[in-house]
């Protein structure tokens, strides 16, 4: 299975996410790629979209290699076994660095958007597909802090075996491709995989806020 791009792989995976139209929903995105498919489920499902920013952490030794995820909210998730081997000191000086980090994108991307409260409601955390999983179990940390009423993964792609740890993690994983021979990247999976800019993450989030005021204005008026 292959998607076309992101907007057909958020198009396909609110078919079987429709079943919470109606309820009480939050779509929570990951930055960048995975706005575009969560603006296509927030259409469908008149629901609003916010974002959950995680973050990895990469080893002191190299940075490409990521050794913990974290978000604004909720512990670190960390590869333990490669935590063990850093300063400790280094390890939470880098941590607050990504959580500055992360609300500075949440300002840029959102500005005056009000965050939209997880508390009590059916949360729903949207990417454009998994490799590692990391910062997947990073903002599923991030939401279970805020007392969510139920957590729902959606994803076009994942891994069988981190398909497991989610299911795990989540009340509900919702995926079109669980993968037995995962092909080492999420872009092998779609056509037009090219980078979600700033400027079109940022256009999407006011579009999506615009619609659900309207469409919460058209239900009151």
């Amino acid at each position: 299975m292959r998607f076309k791009d992101r907007r057909e792989a958020g198009s396909r995976l609110a078919g079987p996410l429709k079943a919470y139209k109606g309820e009480d929903v939050v779509i929570y995105a990951l930055p960048r790629g995975g706005v575009v498919l969560g603006a296509e489920i927030a259409k469908a499902l008149g629901a609003p979209l916010d974002l959950i920013i995680p973050r990895k952490i990469g080893h002191p030794q190299n940075p490409e290699y990521a050794i913990c995820a974290v978000t604004e909210t909720g512990p670190p998730i960390c590869n333990q076994e490669e935590v063990e081997h850093v300063d400790p000191l280094w390890l939470k000086s880098e941590i607050e660095r990504q959580r500055v980090e992360i609300r500075r994108r949440r300002e840029k991307f959102l500005g005056g958007i009000a965050p939209k409260p997880a508390e009590g409601k059916v949360c729903i955390i949207v990417d454009d597909g998994i490799a590692t999983g990391l910062t997947m179990l990073a903002a599923i940390g991030g939401l279970k802090a805020q007392r969510p009423g139920r957590i729902i993964v959606a994803v076009p792609v994942v891994p069988y075996e981190i398909a497991r740890r989610l299911t795990e993690e989540a009340d509900e994983l919702v995926s079109l491709l669980i993968e037995t021979n995962f092909l080492g990247a999420v872009g092998s999976y779609y056509e037009d995989f090219r980078q979600t800019e700033d400027d079109e993450v940022i256009e999407l989030l006011k579009s999506a806020e615009e619609a659900y005021i309207a469409a919460k204005g058209a239900k009151t008026g």
